[in-house]
This record gives structure tokens, sequence and C-alpha cells, in this order.
């Protein structure tokens, strides 16, 4: 029991990095947008970042109990810094070419996390590939409202 206490304050630190997903809201400004078909319903989002946020709890987790760690964890919490910004970028902001920036660097993270971890603690890098995926589809997305509004950047 002692062991799954620890998690807590990996869960609090991804929940912490989540709220500006919360106070950041895609609103009105987002909903005038011209946007892809491809888009995802508003609705989708939240569901899938819970999921997400606890994958990516968990791996952070799991390396922080891997000896030798220390670097990934760094990647790791590097990462949520970006995930944090994005929303503060684009729908605090309004600022659709830095929130861009924000994702490839979220990419990065993503990517050096995954290629850290696997040696570690190889669970921890498959938690974080559904986060890479879900990531490359956002930056994806990001590019092409950047395309479709200019004037909006």
């Amino acid at each position: 029991m002692g062991t799954w206490l620890s998690l807590l304050p990996f869960l609090a630190v991804v929940a912490a990095a989540a709220v500006s997903g919360a106070v950041f809201m895609p609103g009105d400004w987002y909903a005038s947008l011209n946007k892809p078909g491809w888009t995802p319903p508003d609705w989708l989002f939240p569901p899938a970042w819970t999921v997400l946020y606890v994958m990516i709890a968990v791996a952070g987790w799991l390396i922080w109990s891997t000896n030798g760690a220390g670097l990934a964890l760094v990647m790791w919490a590097l990462n949520l810094v970006f995930n944090a910004l994005w929303s503060w970028l684009m729908f605090g902001r309004h600022r659709i070419g830095l929130a861009l920036a924000d994702a490839m660097a979220m990419l990065i993270t993503i990517v050096g996390f995954i290629l850290l971890a696997r040696s570690l603690n190889p669970t921890a890098a498959l938690l974080f590939l559904p986060y890479l995926g879900w990531v490359i589809f956002a930056t994806a997305l990001n590019f092409e409202i950047l395309q479709r509004n200019p004037s909006a950047a």
C-alpha cells in the first residue's frame, strides 16, 4: 500500500498541469476558426485527456521508482511544462503559431522520454505511446488550423 501512495504526488503534479486545459477552454474564439473536417468534437477532449493524464502520471511514477532514471524523469517533467503551456498559448493567448511550436516541443520531450524510459522501465515507455499518438494528431490539427487561419495566428 505504501508504494501505491507514492503515486499520489505524480497524480497531483499531472493534475496541476491539466488545470491549464480546464482554465483555458476553447470558447467562442476557437469555435469561430476555420477547422478541418477531421477536428474531433469538443466533448471528446476531456475523457481522452483524463485517460492520457493518468497514463502520464503512472509512467512518471514508474520511472521515479527506477534507479538511475534521472534524465528520463527530467524529460517527463519538462514535457508537463510544455503540456500545461499549450492550452494557455492556444486558448488563453490565441497564439496558434506559438501553440504549434509548443506542441513540437511536447513531441520532442515525449519521444525523448520514451527513448530514455524503454530500457529502464518498458511499461513506462509503452504508457507514453498513446500520448505520442494523440499529440501527433493534435500537432497536425494545430498546424492545419494555423494554415487555415493565418490572420488569427
